[in-house]
């Protein structure tokens, strides 16, 4: 199979809520892994300290040593005059180009005449609404973690003709931010009050599994974010999505094992993935239901990678 390069990877922000040393040995690693563009930043929730804008700037101006590209994720949801604030200074930052994951950092961007990337949280579903941004300033954009394949290839298609070229990025490994809420579910798990939460969301590096009657792992809870239960995994899709116009393939840090993940995908996009091994056991943990127009938990490929 013959797979053009052009096709990208990307690592996205961390989700789960780790301590310092385990960022900071991740992304040291992260280094030298073969992507080329890496997201930082707090993107679930801003009681979550013990990162500020500095710290990430430090860890953004070492990986662009390192020849990666750097952007700045915002929070998904505001909630107060304290997370504008934070915001503002996220935006104002003067280094890194900002990933836009609410309206409020669109119209911050908008305003200091800053081009950004529109984050999979705005929902952007039509060339309409991509070339207003893309007039606002809009350098890339990620599509609906829930949209398909074959609906996505059309919007494509539609945005070539109407002269729209900014890269599209597709969530295409880890596990899918779903919803967000002004609750937070992992305190409320330990009967905690959402504002004395004493941070219980940093037991679950990769969330917390709620299960099924049946003993499934239906969805992860990591704070307020509602995250799948199942790991999306595409690397099997990256010649299609280059194929259709894809430019990134982003890939959500885990805890464990992302080293040999993006060396998974670096491999696929090459062209050198191994054909699946009939005799493989079934891995639950894998899905891919979205992209095939299908329930986001099935698993299509049904065998593991």
């Amino acid at each position: 199979m013959s797979v053009t390069p052009k096709l990208q990877l990307s690592l996205g922000p961390v989700l789960f809520y780790w301590t310092r040393e385990h960022y900071a040995d991740f992304y040291r690693e992260a280094a030298d892994w073969p992507v080329e563009i890496v997201t930082l930043g707090e993107s679930v929730c801003s009681r979550r300290r013990d990162m500020k804008l500095d710290d990430w700037l430090g860890i953004g101006r070492e990986l662009a040593q390192s020849g990666k590209r750097v952007v700045l994720a915002s929070q998904t949801l505001i909630e107060s005059e304290a997370d504008l604030r934070d915001l503002r200074k996220l935006c104002d930052n003067g280094e890194f180009t900002v990933e836009a994951n609410d309206q409020s950092a669109v119209q911050r961007l908008l305003a200091a005449g800053l081009p950004f990337v529109a984050g999979a949280a705005l929902n952007l579903y039509n060339p309409a609404t991509l070339a207003v941004l893309a007039r606002a300033g809009m350098q890339g954009w990620q599509a609906p973690v829930e949209m398909s394949r074959d609906d996505l290839a059309r919007l494509l298609a539609d945005c070539r003709e109407q002269g729209l070229e900014q890269p599209c990025e597709v969530f295409a490994y880890g596990h899918l931010p779903l919803a967000w809420s002004s609750r937070c579910f992992t305190a409320r798990r330990h009967q905690k009050p959402k504002d004395r939460c004493r941070f219980v969301c940093q037991k679950y590096p990769e969330g917390l599994a709620l299960r099924s009657q049946e003993s499934q792992q239906v969805f992860t809870l990591n704070g307020i974010q509602t995250l799948s239960g199942a790991c999306q995994d595409l690397r099997h899709e990256v010649g299609d999505m280059a194929a259709m116009g894809v430019g990134i393939a982003r890939l959500s840090p885990r805890p464990e094992g992302m080293a040999e993940a993006v060396s998974a995908f670096d491999a696929a996009r090459r062209g050198e993935l191994p054909a699946p091994d009939p005799l493989a056991l079934v891995d639950a943990e894998i899905c891919d239901g979205y992209w095939h127009g299908r329930p986001g938990m099935d698993n299509t490929r049904g065998l593991a990678p």
